[in-house]
């Protein structure tokens, strides 16, 4: 795993001497994403920079690395796990290879196939090519965004990099060109919905995300993104029998954790003790000859502790197990200097437990396989049932969904794992809304209608905080990709929500950073190509039959999973957010939500936060989430001054 940036002029002319000092600033400020290696390459109108991590071929993978007879150079980031069989299939085409890293066959790759090279690359990635005799400039993604691509054109120069970090650098760094990077309103409005910037959007103005499954590229002074690949719409029926299917996915995700075992240095599993790690961690267990190496955390919250059924597995597969018990003390101290770190700003609280998780594994490894992916294409989250049971409630009597309603308020609060009247709330928001918008309904922490309450009066301008159409228009873009809309049904749709946004812009966000912090690569079995696509063109009925979640893959994986762990209910790797905002983190909470502090800024209205606060701290309302997203963006924006722009 590594980190890559670069620069490309549009116009073709020669970058200026400087510009290889301007690439390594922002190679430097990753370091953390490649702590092994380092180097830059320039020619003419583009230079390009790595940082690396070493994973395979440790002693000739040095980067940026040049294509056959020179013609090309390329900086990568990532693994490609069927490299092996390409060399062997591109050897026979009379390629001759300098090294055994997958960084080559990537280069010969596209000697012998050009962009169309994509369609044979399995694995995790992000890369920049330069093509020296067509003078163009290709970049790509992987399938489901696992490695970051962000990217910006200004004065005719175009840059890209792993992370906003490497960008910011050019304001700086580059003294040939006038480089800025300012927060985006609209992007912070959608932030304070989705607790994260959707792409393509980043939070700057000024940048964006190459999207997963696209690919960039820059000739004759223009710049064009593509999609390469398509996650595929559920079968309305399936001919083979469950038996054979199960025997099917069973040899996929095998196949798939088996390749994700190649590695020149340690490797190991993060074991939470739910069913998609510990499916991991047994199909790790068989392939190998030695303990495998399992990594998990647990907390002395009950309500939050998972470490004993991770104990329970690492017993089952005689893991080398190593864990790590927490206080919220302990944890809760951790978070502001995580969030400072991030590049982005995200307020999914359970990266604290990731980048505590990610130290821990740190210590022993230097690469994790994870279950990562699971819940979104199988079915694993509580969503999934509360769109099926909106779908039956909304057929009722209007007066009994009006009983129901009133009867959600008598239900109680709570600051643990569960609040009733929290999970109560948030499914009638998410029946009511229409079908489009009812994942990220279910989903959202600060509603558009809160945004108009907390917003400072004429922020962000003229027009104000946009309706829900608009705020949310990447959800619709989502749940309206396949064509007709006959196409899939609303549930199925709402699969591809989560998979293409959620899973993107969250999910695999929090794993990229909180591990490359940590220079640790996580590997995920479960976003193979080919698993997924099984798994995406089942009939629904085969991922959520009726409530029970992940029915095949339960089913394939029953003799392999401890039967605790089979039978035992999924728990989302969360930390006690809604108690440590009333204790803990209350000082930092109130000083970020100081009258003198808000008004300073200029962004939000005290009296609107104040009123949010003050019904969290004395507990008439569990406002969790809108503070937790509120204190995060903070934190965020304290660490980048200046960059907030009217």
């Amino acid at each position: 795993m590594c980190g890559i940036a670069g620069l490309c002029r549009l116009d073709g002319k020669p970058l200026p001497a400087g510009a290889a000092l301007a690439v390594k600033a922002m190679t430097d400020v990753m370091a953390h994403r490649g702590p092994d290696g380092e180097g830059q390459w320039q020619e003419g109108p583009v230079c390009l920079g790595h940082r690396r991590l070493s994973i395979i071929d440790i002693a000739g993978g040095t980067q940026p690395m040049p294509g056959p007879h020179g013609k090309s150079w390329i900086v990568f980031n990532g693994e490609i796990y069927n490299f092996r069989e390409l060399r062997k299939l591109l050897e026979s085409r009379g390629l001759i290879f300098r090294n055994n890293s997958d960084t080559e066959v990537i280069l010969a790759a596209y000697a012998a196939w050009g962009v169309d090279c994509l369609e044979r690359l399995e694995g995790m990635f992000a890369f920049a090519l330069w093509d020296c005799e067509k003078r163009r400039l290709f970049c790509a993604r992987d399938h489901f965004g696992k490695k970051p691509f962000y990217y910006s054109l200004q004065n005719g120069i175009f840059a890209f990099a792993s992370e906003l970090t490497g960008l910011e650098q050019l304001e700086t760094a580059c003294k040939f060109a006038d480089w800025s990077f300012s927060v985006s309103p609209q992007a912070l409005m959608r932030y304070l919905a989705y607790e994260y910037v959707p792409a393509p959007q980043a939070i700057y103005s000024e940048a964006k995300v190459l999207e997963p499954a696209h690919y960039l590229l820059l000739e004759n002074g223009s710049l064009q993104t593509r999609r390469y690949w398509d996650l595929p719409a559920p079968a309305s029926s399936c001919r083979e029998s469950e038996r054979e299917l199960c025997g099917q996915l069973h040899a996929l995700l095998d196949r798939a954790v088996q390749a994700r075992m190649v590695s020149d240095v340690p490797l190991g599993v993060f074991l939470s003790g739910g069913i998609d790690s510990t499916i991991v961690a047994g199909l790790m267990a068989a392939h190998s000859s030695q303990p495998v190496r399992t990594f998990s955390i647990g907390f002395t919250e009950a309500s939050y502790d998972e470490s004993r059924y991770a104990r329970i597995a690492a017993e089952a597969y005689h893991t080398d197990h190593h864990e790590r018990i927490l206080s919220a003390a302990e944890c809760a101290d951790e978070l502001p200097g995580i969030v400072r770190r991030m590049d982005t700003p995200m307020a999914d609280a359970s990266c604290a437990p990731t980048w505590l998780l990610s130290g821990l594994a740190r210590e022993n490894v230097t690469v994790a396989l994870g279950g990562d992916g699971a819940d979104e294409l199988w079915a694993g989250y509580e969503h999934y049932i509360g769109f099926r049971i909106a779908l039956w409630y909304n057929a009722l009597p209007a007066f009994l969904r009006s009983l129901a309603g009133r009867l959600a308020t008598l239900l109680p609060e709570s600051a643990g794992y569960i609040n009733p009247r929290l999970a109560a709330r948030t499914f009638l928001a998410g029946a009511a809304a229409p079908d489009w918008l009812r994942v990220q309904t279910m989903l959202t922490a600060i509603s558009p209608e809160m945004q108009r309450q907390i917003l400072a009066p004429g922020w962000p301008g003229p027009g104000g905080v946009p309706g829900p159409e608009q705020l949310f228009a990447p959800t619709r873009k989502q749940f309206e990709h396949w064509q007709p809309m006959q196409a899939a049904s609303p549930l199925a749709r709402a699969f591809h929500v989560y998979c293409r946004q959620f899973l993107l812009d969250d999910i695999l966000v929090k794993v990229d950073r909180c591990s490359m912090l940590h220079s640790l690569e996580v590997r995920a079995p479960f976003l193979d190509r080919h698993v997924a696509e099984f798994a995406a063109r089942l009939p629904l009925d085969y991922k959520l039959r009726g409530f029970r979640r992940k029915y095949l893959l339960k089913k394939a994986f029953a003799k392999l999973l401890p039967a605790a762990i089979l039978k035992r209910n999924k728990r989302g790797f969360q930390i006690p957010v809604a108690a440590w905002l009333r204790g803990r983190l209350k000082p930092l909470l109130l000083e970020f939500g100081s009258r003198d502090f808000l008004e300073k800024q200029g962004i939000f209205d005290y009296q609107g936060v104040r009123k949010i606060m003050a019904a969290h701290f004395s507990e008439k309302a569990d406002m969790r989430k809108p503070l937790w997203t509120f204190l995060v963006l903070q934190l965020w924006l304290e660490s980048r001054r200046g960059r907030l722009r009217p």
